[in-house]
């Protein structure tokens, strides 16, 4: 299986690793992945393989039997088994996704209620709730965004047992997707510390380090999709 780089250092932009399989579809596996794969409402990274000889354009990365699999853009020849190789990801879009994907967390801090549904993107992204009327003070929930914001709380991840996990079900926020199980543990995201903390949550995406570092946030358009469903949109100024 591919060791998971992101998890370590989602701030990591360029890594070597080495090519260990191909899948069916014309992927590439590798022993050490630095590709983001699709999964939790967070698209996988895209960025470049470069190998002695070649290079392969990379349009996004998803979850295999043998790890994570990097899928070429177009079709092309792939790096042999063995071959060293050298990642580069697209960073100004992961960075993206790191900030956005920490404030949908604190969209769900501010609207505490249970969550159906949600999409990463680059300047918007979603949550969707179990909400039966749309909030009539948008103004007051966007003050209060902000104000976590300002707060530069830090962004910490922590790991936990599948039983202490099941021990504390008011962990999982998420009504529509389970966090996975079966490998003995299970990967929580933590803002803030102490008095200060204001979310604890299991998540397997990528995150800034304070919540400073997302910058200006804004509410956009409220959309009913279901008798208790309510979808929140949410933007990235800059």
């Amino acid at each position: 299986m591919s060791a998971l780089l992101y998890l370590r250092d989602p701030y990591l932009a360029e890594a070597f690793s080495r090519v260990i399989a191909h899948t069916p579809e014309g992927g590439v596996v590798l022993d050490q992945c630095l590709f983001y794969a699709t999964g939790g409402g967070q698209p996988g990274d895209c960025g470049r393989l470069v190998w002695p000889g070649g290079a392969m354009e990379v349009a996004t990365a998803i979850k295999t039997e043998t790890g994570v699999a990097l899928v070429p853009a177009a079709p092309h020849p792939l790096p042999p088994v063995g071959t060293p190789v050298t990642q580069h990801i697209d960073w100004t879009r992961r960075h993206r996704h790191m900030r956005m994907h920490t404030a949908l967390h604190l969209l769900s801090v501010v609207i505490p209620l249970p969550v159906t549904g949600g999409q990463v993107g680059e300047t918007r992204s979603r949550l969707d709730f179990d909400m039966p009327e749309a909030p009539d003070d948008l103004a007051t929930l966007q003050t209060h965004l902000d104000m976590l914001v300002e707060r530069d709380l830090p962004v910490r991840e922590e790991w936990i047992t599948d039983d202490a996990l099941a021990a504390n079900p008011g962990l999982v926020k998420t009504m529509s997707v389970a966090p996975p199980r079966g490998s003995g543990r299970v990967r929580l995201i933590r803002i803030g510390e102490g008095e200060d903390q204001v979310d604890l949550q299991p998540c397997g995406g990528t995150h800034v380090a304070r919540t400073g570092e997302i910058g200006a946030l804004r509410l956009g358009k409220v959309e009913k999709k279901g008798r208790q469903n309510r979808r929140v949109y949410l933007h990235l100024d800059d």
